[in-house]
């Protein structure tokens, strides 16, 4: 065969390659060639379901999950616990022209033109009234209004049945965090924690800490307060109806993010990438776990097991083991590592309709990913402009999200029939 025949050849070989594959400038809407050797026509669609509407995607399903996942997570007779996270939904993207409400695709852009990804979640309101970052959200015992604190200095006070806020408190600062504990709502900001009960109008302020105070929790009547400068400060009240500074925790090298408190013990997650485990009662460090390699962002406990999260990527599960400390007490080790391709911000958790435990992880592209526990199934994804920070649960299926553009959304889990029947329509 001459050379002539050989480029001849080539360039017939290479045609009918382009014949067969879409033209990746034709599917972004700017291919300027006429003739063009690749084809205008979009491959084959894969129809999957989100918000109980049909939704039109054509990029392959894609697991957050890495190789060790091919069984469930369940409990041998150690108490420890294996992966399978494979997930039964594709992996999209929302739309980022959608979101600026500039999308001149409509119904046939590939990426998603919806808040959320998931056949039994509702979007009720949105409440846009916070400049910046929400913190804090908290729903009082024996109050039917919402709390919500952001870095814009503000506390909005919000009636979530019609999305009106019915009061603003300007605390002229930043507000780093906000929790509530019974008809209490503690609020965090620089070097101090201000406090209001909402039935008897009370308030004081508890002085002591050094920076923001970035987390807090109540745990056996005692307020813990998590502090930059990478102390746990900690609250009670005396015998003269006062509240007190009984213990200053230390250990952490740096600012402590996170704290949660879970079997009598009191879990603290910092910047300097080490979660601590506490004595609730005598405030001593019991033990320390190493395992992440950035900061350590939330803690929850469920079950008998601790859930850690970090800028890492990654989600850990640590669980008892049979070994115990000089104290007596049992040692955590990490069983399971779930990874993510983006760093995760926060992590909650709630049951749904059906009572499945859903956990709730907010990762650094702006989505919140719902994974069944204790299997790590996806079971649905939720979106919004910027990385959610701070959510609270809320009666009959309600839970509340903020994120970093100030906006509070209000979701619901439907239940099974209202599912099914929105589902089919």
């Amino acid at each position: 065969m001459g050379v002539n025949n050989v480029v001849r050849r080539t360039k017939e070989i290479q045609s009918h390659r382009g014949r067969t594959t879409p033209c990746a400038y034709w599917l972004a809407g700017r291919c300027n060639r006429n003739p063009c050797k690749f084809l205008h026509t979009s491959p084959p669609h894969t129809t999957y379901h989100y918000a109980n509407n049909p939704y039109t995607y054509t990029r392959k399903p894609h697991s957050s999950s890495h190789s060790n996942s091919k069984t469930a997570l369940t409990k041998n007779n150690r108490d420890e616990t294996k992966p399978n996270h494979k997930s039964s939904l594709p992996n999209p993207s929302i739309c980022k022209y959608w979101v600026n409400d500039n999308c001149t695709y409509g119904q046939k852009c590939r990426n998603l033109h919806s808040w959320f990804l998931g056949d039994r979640l509702s979007s009720l309101t949105k409440l846009q009234d916070h400049k910046k970052v929400i913190t804090g959200i908290a729903l009082p015992v024996g109050s039917d209004k919402l709390y919500s604190g952001s870095t814009d200095g503000t506390v909005r006070i919000w009636d979530y049945h019609t999305g009106v806020c019915t009061n603003v408190i300007n605390f002229g600062v930043k507000i780093t965090s906000l929790i509530r504990e019974g008809s209490w709502v503690f609020v965090g900001i620089l070097n101090a924690i201000k406090a209001c009960n909402i039935q008897t109008l009370s308030e004081f302020t508890l002085d002591g800490p050094k920076g923001q105070v970035l987390s807090m929790i109540v745990g056996n009547d005692t307020l813990f307060a998590a502090a930059e400068d990478g102390v746990i400060y900690a609250w009670r009240d005396n015998s003269e109806s006062s509240v007190e500074l009984v213990a200053r925790l230390t250990g952490h090298s740096k600012a402590v993010v996170c704290l949660t408190v879970g079997r009598k013990r009191l879990y603290s997650g910092s910047m300097d990438q080490s979660i601590k485990v506490w004595n609730i009662y005598t405030f001593e460090c019991e033990m320390t776990l190493n395992g992440h390699t950035d900061v350590v962002t939330s803690l929850i406990c469920w079950d008998h097991h601790l859930l850690s999260s970090s800028l890492d990527c990654t989600i850990k599960v640590w669980s008892a083991t049979g070994e115990k400390t000089l104290q007596d007490i049992y040692m955590l080790e990490e069983t399971y590592t779930h990874t993510l391709e983006n760093g995760v911000v926060a992590l909650s958790g709630m049951t749904d309709a059906e009572a499945n435990h859903i956990l709730f992880c907010s990762c650094k592209d702006n989505s919140v990913r719902l994974y069944e526990l204790p299997s790590f199934l996806e079971r649905g994804r939720l979106f919004s402009k910027k990385e959610v920070a701070s959510f609270e649960l809320g009666p009959d299926g309600l839970f509340f999200t903020g994120d970093g553009t100030g906006l509070l959304t209000v979701w619901k889990w439907l239940d099974v029939k209202v599912a099914s029947v929105q589902h089919l329509a």
